[in-house]
């Protein structure tokens, strides 16, 4: 006689099937809300400190703005003693300017000039506005310096400036040039500084001593 005694579990119930397919782990809400202020807080705590950096880069351009263009001042003095010792005449150049006249640049050929070449000498100056004033001297009337600021320049009558007769022009590029010469030497004084400034350049045009 064969036994009919139990051989397997007892089937489970359609309600027990589905609490066991949709069962999860239970998170605890402290720590899901923690998480979230956690992201929270960090964006909150970086805010302020990219306004900051942001605000100390814009004080730093601000603060520096003024300043993209400085005047860089020379001493022109090496470069008028070497045309002063090369050229073959007495030479002139702007003497006793006041010091809102500041040189910035000084160019002379002298270098490479030998016994009975001409010499010419370029001085550059920031002036008191804030404008460029250009001082030429050469007894090479064709010289590129003076050729640039002279060939095509408009006429505009004389200007008398201490005693002396300059010739008064407007450039090619619009700017005015006072000039003059006496002996073959030629004095050119230019740039987009206004008249008045040109003219104090002018003025000061004397013959160079050490």
């Amino acid at each position: 006689m064969t036994g009919t005694g139990p051989t397997s579990q007892p089937p489970l119930s359609t309600g027990d099937t589905a609490a066991d397919e949709t069962a999860q782990p239970q998170v605890d809400p402290a720590i899901a809300r923690a998480a979230r202020m956690n992201a929270a807080n960090m964006v909150r705590s970086l805010l302020p400190l990219v306004l900051i950096c942001l605000a100390i880069v814009w004080w730093t351009g601000f603060r520096q703005s003024g300043d993209v263009n400085p005047v860089r001042e020379i001493d022109p003095s090496s470069t008028v003693d070497l045309a002063a010792a090369r050229a073959g005449y007495p030479l002139l150049v702007p003497q006793g300017l006041p010091e809102d006249y500041r040189p910035t640049s000084a160019r002379t050929d002298a270098g490479d000039a030998g016994e009975g070449d001409p010499v010419t000498l370029e001085v550059g100056y920031v002036t008191p506005t804030e404008e460029f004033a250009q001082f030429v001297v050469s007894d090479d009337p064709r010289a590129d310096a003076v050729a640039a600021v002279l060939d095509g320049a408009q006429d505009d009558g004389t200007a008398e400036i201490e005693g002396q007769s300059w010739t008064r022009s407007t450039t090619e590029r619009g700017e005015t040039a006072l000039s003059r010469e006496s002996d073959g030497v030629v004095v050119v004084v230019t740039g987009s500084a206004p008249d008045r400034e040109l003219k104090s350049v002018a003025a000061a045009v004397e013959p160079y001593s050490a």
